[in-house]
């Protein structure tokens, strides 16, 4: 079952400490229904210096939450909606906003 979610979709945090807050999605990992959002569900890191972080110390990222936490907000009606799925007549697979109908992809 896919997750109905893709990269650069806005979405909203339902449940937790963050809770309200929108975001862009940067990574999908449909194996472990996670999804990983720009801004939110921030996590403090210890990193040792390496090729990457020169100087080490404490980073800031984001984490991954679970899929059943988020939901896509509609382009559209700039609200959070369900989504439906359909398959053209031409095999083209799409999704749709349940609450508005506007197509995307």
């Amino acid at each position: 079952m896919g997750l109905g979610i893709k990269k650069n979709d806005t979405v909203i945090v339902l449940t937790g400490a963050e809770k309200g807050k929108k975001g862009r999605v940067i990574d999908v990992r449909p194996k472990r229904d996670r999804i990983i959002v720009e801004g939110v569900n921030i996590i403090k890191k210890h990193m040792k210096p390496n090729n990457t972080y020169k100087q080490g110390g404490i980073i800031e990222k984001e984490s991954p939450i679970h899929r059943s936490n988020l939901m896509l907000v509609c382009p559209k009606c700039n609200k959070p909606a369900r989504i439906g799925h359909s398959i053209l007549e031409n095999g083209k697979k799409i999704r749709r906003c349940n609450k508005c109908g506007e197509v995307t992809e």
